[in-house]
């Protein structure tokens, strides 16, 4: 598996507590009713390997459709993988059974995407984030639960006196917080947030990442931080994975696929960050990709990114790029002809 060279690591990561080795999710496409027979697959996820350390955030960005949501659900184990290894600290839990699977997963946990259909709008508050320790009743002793509850809602900022509200009576940001919440009252060490802000306002998309920083600080958490938004990773991620079509294409710490990028469709997706300054637009090197994303159920041969690339060449249908650090870069690039772009105002 490739390890992604770090050239800074802030202090407070630490080991490894994260790692996938050619994760895979095939979908089966079948034809009949009574027989089916299976004429195809979805290749949501198709050869992913990526490392999460203790204390960092990994961000994983990329089109709608890209396979980002998928890996998420494998990775806390709401999908079994079709092929491929999931390591939590030591567990595979590609291996683990049902029985010790819900020990495991007290290690990770997951903020859905949103916060108003993954809260249930039957509960209070407090039985929502309190419904962990029903499952888990070791964690906290039955008479200090309710205590547990008003400290988790004081930790992410709203006031532990509405522990008796509804998720209606709640904005959208409160109702994520409360999602927050949730997934802290088993104290793990891995979260992952699966487009935790791309539902709410800009103004709360803010208060939502800083609360999520701020926690990371406190608690020594370790995200998995998967976004559409690449201004929104940038301020929250250690490093940065982009997935295209299933597959990580590019991959390295913030400051390298910010301002020194090298996969063509890294640099597309660049180009297309909005610039606040009015002065660096006409300068802007605006990248336009033709044609549509291929299915996962047929992805092209070779380089799944040639068929909307300006640089494909022969060698590109015909063998896969492998992910690894190229001529003049210093991150991995699955790209024959990886380069340097200068995007004018991506970086801001």
């Amino acid at each position: 598996m490739t390890e992604t060279p770090v050239t800074e690591t802030p202090s407070r990561i630490g080991e490894v507590v994260l790692a996938t080795e050619g994760l895979r999710k095939h979908y089966p496409l079948t034809q009949g009713i009574v027989f089916k027979k299976q004429i195809g697959a979805v290749r949501a996820v198709d050869g992913v390997n990526i490392q999460l350390r203790r204390g960092e955030t990994l961000g994983v960005v990329g089109e709608s459709g890209c396979g980002k949501s998928t890996l998420a659900r494998l990775l806390v184990g709401l999908e079994k993988p079709t092929e491929g290894r999931i390591m939590l600290k030591g567990n595979d839990l590609a291996a683990v059974s049902a029985r010790d699977m819900r020990k495991v997963r007290r290690n990770i946990q997951m903020v859905m995407q949103d916060p108003y259909t993954s809260l249930n709008p039957r509960m209070t508050v407090g039985d929502i984030i309190g419904e962990p320790f029903d499952i888990h009743p070791e964690v906290v002793p039955k008479k200090g639960r309710t205590a547990r509850v008003r400290e988790l809602i004081d930790l992410v900022g709203l006031n532990a006196d509405h522990i008796n509200r509804y998720p209606h009576q709640f904005s959208g940001g409160q109702r994520q917080r409360i999602g927050i919440a949730r997934s802290l009252a088993l104290n793990p060490e891995i979260i992952v947030c699966d487009e935790p802000v791309s539902a709410l306002d800009v103004s709360i998309q803010a208060q939502v990442v800083n609360l999520l920083e701020k926690l990371q600080n406190e608690l020594g958490l370790a995200y998995i931080f998967i976004a559409h938004d690449l201004s929104v990773v940038r301020h929250i991620a250690d490093r940065v994975a982009v997935m295209y079509l299933g597959k990580i294409v590019e991959t390295g710490v913030e400051d390298e696929i910010y301002e020194h990028t090298t996969h063509p469709y890294s640099q597309a997706l660049l180009s297309a960050v909005p610039v606040p300054d009015p002065t660096l637009r006409e300068r802007r090197d605006h990248i336009i990709l033709e044609g549509d994303v291929p299915s996962p159920a047929n992805p092209p041969s070779g380089c799944r990114f040639r068929t909307r690339c300006w640089k494909a060449q022969e060698i590109c249908a015909q063998e896969e790029p492998a992910l690894e650090i190229r001529p003049g870069s210093g991150h991995p690039s699955a790209c024959h002809f990886a380069e340097e772009r200068d995007v004018v105002g991506a970086t801001i």
